[in-house]
């Protein structure tokens, strides 16, 4: 990479991450007031708030990265016109492609970048954000017992707490268990305890006690010390064994692992239009570049600035964004859209990518023209 590659590269590269950041602010922001009532009510802690929003982030990439990266080249290439830096290297003989190496470039790092993240690592955290949500759920559920008092908390079962400390443990349980019919109740004492939840339903998770039962037919009392116990909680509705994991949560190649295991169509759709987009949507940040540097780069200079061009630039994103949008939801009911996702995505890139190599040629012919209006003047 030249000196003059570099140049440009490096101007691009600090104002994408400058956008970046600014937009996963935004996004950290509003993020935060849609936890932050969760969290309060459920008295969780601190850092479980920035812990839960923060795992949010990474599944906003996919719309961030692309915003940014073709935003800085737009501000960056308009910056190099308006000083006049472009049209002395083109000048000196450096073509439309040429100039627009570093911005490619750039783009197919970003691509690759946001291939690995869409692929793993927001799969990953938004599993974990949705198990954490569901912990804190569960926290917030415990807020029903009221410490010193007796509390129903189904039919058959009986709670009592004496307190709870600042970290939302409870503190001194009595369980009194009667739902089994045909088997006589059970009690269980413990010195502290947790509510969590399962994929199962409610759990209360008790520590260093033991369980008594007393059968009245043989007049024995059964005494069982533990030191860890679980006690299913009764639900509303019977819960599902298990919950089927989104597309959007699992890893690249457990997409691809799945996909024959699924029963239902509806749930392979769904796997294969994950798959898609997880390719497609990183290409897709190469295609919004090329429409900004065909923009930007071809045609002649007009020293009365880039308006118009920058203008008609953001209406082509932003119809190949909404394009892109159109395509996908339609794909969920029809293969057709996985095509239309394909032109979408690869006809920005190849129309660019001809316009920058041909643009020269096609101003070749403007002279010869306007030469010959004014001869025949």
């Amino acid at each position: 990479m030249q000196i003059v590659d570099r140049y440009v590269f490096r101007q691009i590269l600090i104002s994408t991450l400058f956008v970046v950041v600014i937009l996963a602010a935004l996004v950290f922001l509003t993020q935060s007031l849609r936890y932050l009532e969760l969290v309060v009510d459920a008295g969780a802690s601190g850092m479980a708030f920035w812990t839960i929003t923060a795992l949010a982030l990474p599944s906003f990439l996919e719309v961030i990265l692309p915003i940014g990266t073709v935003a800085a080249v737009v501000f960056i290439y308009h910056r190099l016109v308006m000083d006049s830096e472009l049209v002395v290297l083109k000048a000196l003989g450096f073509s439309p492609l040429r100039l627009a190496r570093p911005a490619i470039v750039l783009a197919v790092m970003m691509g690759i970048f946001l291939f690995m993240v869409m692929g793993w690592v927001a799969p990953v955290t938004k599993s974990s954000s949705i198990t954490m949500r569901k912990d804190i759920k569960a926290q917030l559920s415990t807020l029903v017992f009221r410490d010193g008092v007796f509390t129903e908390a189904g039919k058959g079962l009986m709670v009592y707490i004496r307190d709870r400390d600042q970290e939302g443990n409870l503190l001194g349980l009595v369980i009194h268990d009667s739902r089994e019919e045909g088997k006589p109740p059970s009690t269980v004492i413990a010195a502290r305890g947790v509510l969590v939840s399962t994929d199962t339903g409610h759990q209360v998770l008790v520590y260093d006690g033991s369980r008594q039962q007393y059968d009245p037919e043989s007049g024995v009392l059964k005494r069982l010390d533990f030191d860890r116990y679980t006690i299913d909680m009764p639900e509303e509705k019977k819960a599902v064994s298990l919950r089927w994991t989104e597309p959007d949560e699992r890893v690249f190649g457990n997409l691809f692992s799945s996909l024959e295991m699924e029963k239902t169509k509806s749930e392979r759709r769904a796997l294969r239009l994950e798959i898609y987009k997880r390719i497609l949507t990183p290409i897709f940040t190469l295609s919004l570049v090329m429409m900004a540097l065909v923009a930007l780069l071809t045609g002649r200079h007009d020293r009365r600035g880039q308006g118009k061009r920058i203008a008609g630039a953001v209406v082509a994103i932003v119809l190949a964004e909404i394009l892109y949008l159109v395509s996908y939801n339609f794909a969920k009911g029809s293969p057709v859209g996985y095509g239309m996702m394909f032109l979408v995505v690869l006809l920005p890139i190849l129309g660019g990518l001809f316009l920058l190599i041909k643009d020269r040629v096609l101003l070749g012919l403007l002279p010869q023209v306007s030469n010959k209006q004014e001869v025949s003047a």
